[in-house]
């Protein structure tokens, strides 16, 4: 028996098939990359597509950075900002707020 897959999903078959690709290269040429994708305010992976000539989705991007966040590593966030480790919630939200006074404090050096 075969299912039909309704009509909203059918658009996101193309980015199922899509496989992404880790190259394996030196410090000088992902620094090059990183800096590149910076000053083209591209993301590192939308900048080698950019260099390499295939399209890029130049839609709406939310800007976000992400950290891998271990179970001690909320322990020790909680501790520094007097929360329960288990309020992921609101030590994110100081996380955040720190980020942004630092960018304040960056931009303003």
């Amino acid at each position: 028996m075969t299912q039909r897959k309704p009509a909203r999903w059918r658009s996101s078959d193309a980015a199922l098939r899509a496989v992404q690709v880790a190259f394996d290269v030196e410090a000088t040429v992902l620094e090059a990359v990183r800096q590149a994708a910076f000053e083209n305010n591209l993301s590192n992976s939308d900048q080698i597509r950019s260099f390499l000539g295939l399209a890029v989705n130049r839609g709406p991007m939310r800007p976000r950075l992400t950290v891998t966040l271990a179970p001690e590593d909320y322990e020790t966030l909680a501790k520094r900002y007097g929360l329960p480790a288990e309020d992921r919630l609101a030590i994110k939200e100081h996380v955040t707020q720190e980020l942004i006074d630092f960018a304040r404090k960056h931009s303003s050096a």
